[in-house]
């Protein structure tokens, strides 16, 4: 069994993939605008004019699969209640990945060491995706 996030960028995917794959190196494994699907959405399914708007995208993160849409654009971005967690090889790789993350969003907890991580930190990022970046300790897992 596996999980994997799906994001729903209300209208804003196109940016937000640009966005992770200059930030993480993010590679579009597969990309379906809503004109592409093989049967168009039925009347009030979703807002006029979504013809190029992104239906479904997977992202490949590192070794993570990240799926993200644009969804039905009916209200503004709303990520709350949880955040990804991206582990780094070493100090200069989170530093640079925190720093992108960190680009036109919010540091809720600046990188540094802690107790359980040789480094940790939480990044907002512009689109309001909460990320903890982390350095694992040696021998942690």
């Amino acid at each position: 069994m596996q999980v994997q996030p799906y994001l729903i960028f209300e209208g804003r995917c196109e940016e937000a993939i640009e966005f992770y794959k200059k930030a993480l190196g993010a590679k579009v494994e597969m990309l379906m605008r809503f004109k592409d699907a093989p049967e168009q959405p039925g009347a009030g399914e979703c807002a006029p004019g979504v013809e190029d708007k992104i239906m479904h995208a997977a992202l490949k993160i590192g070794e993570a699969t990240v799926m993200v849409s644009d969804g039905r654009m009916q209200g503004k971005l709303a990520f709350q209640g949880f955040a990804l967690s991206l582990d780094a090889k070493n100090k200069e790789e989170a530093e640079r990945r925190f720093r992108a993350l960190s680009e036109g969003g919010q540091v809720q907890m600046p990188l540094g060491k802690t107790f359980f991580a040789t480094l940790f930190g939480m990044v907002a990022d512009r689109f309001g995706v909460s990320w903890m970046v982390t350095v694992p300790a040696p021998g942690r897992p």
